[in-house]
């Protein structure tokens, strides 16, 4: 998990795409970090926008700015590209929910929770495997 002080590291040296970007906690940055690391990635960037940060709010129940995700992104290894283009796959994964474990601002606005489900092409497990969301929606059980 990111720790407090690498997060600020890079807020100190990263460069947005807007002029007043916006932190409300590290955990949002986590969230963010955690989603982009359960996706494929292309080699190049991707010229199909998608609201990243909805998706991401959606999936972790809680705001996440789009600072947050410009910032989760620059500090992910696999993951390039200015917001919101980057490098990821149009085959969404939605991650585990275990991702979350650990991040206590996770689900705390209930409301963000369960949008934009119809984006993702697969679940992840714990185990780390992808299942095709049909799978999942005749009953795997998979979250």
């Amino acid at each position: 998990m990111l720790t407090a002080e690498q997060i600020e590291a890079a807020k100190r040296r990263m460069v947005y795409s807007h002029r007043n970007p916006v932190h409300e906690h590290d955990d949002c940055v986590r969230i963010a970090y955690a989603w982009l690391d359960a996706q494929g990635w292309n080699k190049t960037i991707s010229r199909t926008w998608r609201p990243w940060k909805h998706i991401i709010e959606a999936w972790g129940g809680r705001y996440v700015s789009q600072s947050d995700v410009e910032l989760a992104a620059a500090m992910h290894p696999h993951v390039f590209g200015v917001y919101p283009h980057f490098n990821i796959s149009a085959r969404l994964a939605r991650p585990w929910s275990g991702r979350l474990q650990g991040i206590g601002e996770a689900g705390k606005h209930s409301t963000y929770a369960g949008r934009y489900e119809d984006v993702y092409k697969d679940y992840e497990t714990e185990h780390g495997f992808y299942y095709p969301c049909e799978k999942a929606r005749l009953g795997a059980g998979l979250s």
